[in-house]
């Protein structure tokens, strides 16, 4: 921000220089050229109001020229010629120095054939010509130089209370919600740590009453369970074999459930960071996938993972599972044909950083364009669902820093990007739609 803001400024304050400097330059020099010749035409009017002096009636200068009177405004290394009619004729006097090289004149015409003339060294008129200029370009230099200064300044001043703003922002979304009671003296800037503070206090409130919520949702959840597992442990004695394992299995199926209760509320209470670490996709999805295979197999379809057990990503374990369990049941709800979970190394476009991608795509009929741009949307569904299911399956891959998008229409392919420094969508691999 300092540089832009900085470069910005300076770029304009060159830009003025140069517009208004140039033409200065030129002026200076073009005024001195013009206020010496107007200083040798008031010396020739002064010169010929002495001439006229020494006339006779007849306009005639009967006796010697007296040129004594002259010497005073002839310019130093200058000359002077005098040309004025006497009874015999004309006569021409130089008076001053012999010979002016390169000389700058100015003439003055008088009556009955007199003339002036007087000349300069160019040389001369160019030296101080160079010394205006050279006036004009220290004060745009100097100019420059306080612009830069307020450049600099200014620069400063703005880039430092915005990156105190932005990295306020930051905290707030990294969960530090203490109020912050710096300020800059810049109205717009104020207004803005203002309603960031609002902000942060309306969230801690909002999160307090979440938490109190989850926590009260979560103890009747279990309480719930746990009424439903003592019911189950006592068909565990019914005499009927196949009854027994139904209740075993809704026991494990219960027990699993609170589980994942427990681990999201923790995962959910705990730093963004804390809960996940290297945890290898494959082992983590093989319970998953285990889990859903039998009712594939009831609507006559197949589900099969297909992976390196050696790829690992920093994710939260139950965060993935819960998201892939919900793309599996959109597969096996919505899709049609085999569906296959696959894990696998890509990178990012233009990047050598390493991304785990998991992919689950089935063979059905896909999703309508009309559809895709809004099934991540919560509370939207095509099929008379809920609309939750796909909206909480990326909120769950994004709280760990991944990101889940729909890669491909028809058939339907979701894909899970988990990898660290995750870049928007723009710059992920995709596939043709």
């Amino acid at each position: 921000m300092r540089k832009r803001i900085l470069t910005s400024i300076l770029a304009v304050v060159m830009l003025t220089t140069a517009a208004l400097g140039l033409p200065l330059m030129y002026t200076a020099w073009l005024w001195v050229d013009q206020n010496s010749r107007r200083d040798l035409q008031v010396r020739l009017d002064r010169i010929a109001t002495e001439l006229r002096a020494q006339e006779s009636g007849d306009g005639t200068i009967s006796g010697p020229l007296q040129s004594e009177s002259f010497d005073a405004l002839i310019p130093a290394g200058g000359q002077l010629q005098v040309t004025y009619p006497t009874p015999a004729g004309e006569v021409t006097a130089t008076l001053g120095a012999p010979h002016v090289p390169s000389p700058v004149t100015e003439s003055l015409a008088m009556g009955k054939g007199g003339s002036l003339r007087m000349a300069i060294n160019s040389h001369d008129l160019r030296e101080v010509q160079e010394s205006a200029v050279a006036g004009v370009a220290l004060l745009a230099l100097a100019s420059m130089a306080a612009g830069t200064a307020v450049a600099v300044i200014t620069a400063q001043r703005l880039s430092d209370p915005l990156r105190d703003v932005a990295d306020r922002a930051a905290r707030l979304g990294m969960g530090d919600f203490r109020r912050d009671s710096k300020r800059h003296a810049i109205p717009e800037l104020d207004r803005v740590s203002e309603v960031l503070d609002a902000a942060a206090v309306e969230m801690a409130g909002r999160l307090k009453r979440e938490h109190a919520l989850v926590a009260d949702v979560s103890h009747q959840l279990r309480s719930r369970l746990t009424a439903i597992r003592l019911r189950l442990d006592e068909l565990s004695v019914h005499p009927d074999p196949d009854v027994v394992a139904e209740s075993e299995e809704a026991m494990a199926q219960v027990d699993r459930l609170t589980d994942t209760i427990d681990e999201l509320i923790k995962a959910s209470r705990a730093d963004a960071a804390a809960g996940r670490s290297m945890v290898s996709v494959v082992d983590e999805l093989s319970d998953v996938v285990a889990e859903w295979r039998p009712r594939f197999a009831d609507a006559d379809r197949t589900l099969r993972l297909v992976g390196d057990r050696a790829l690992s990503a920093p994710i939260t374990a139950t965060r993935l599972r819960e998201a892939v369990t919900v793309l599996i049941d959109n597969a096996l709800i919505h899709g049609g044909g085999g569906c296959t979970v696959r894990v696998r190394s890509t990178s990012r476009i233009g990047h050598g950083d390493p991304v785990v991608r998991v992919d689950v795509a089935d063979e059905g009929r896909g999703i309508n364009n009309e559809l895709a741009p809004h099934i991540f949307d919560r509370g939207f569904s095509g099929a008379g669902s809920t609309g939750v299911g796909l909206s909480l399956a990326r909120a769950l891959v994004e709280a760990d820093g991944g990101r889940l998008q729909l890669q491909r229409r028809r058939p339907a392919m979701f894909s899970i990007f988990i990898g660290v420094g995750i870049p928007p969508a723009a710059n992920l691999p995709s596939d043709p739609r």
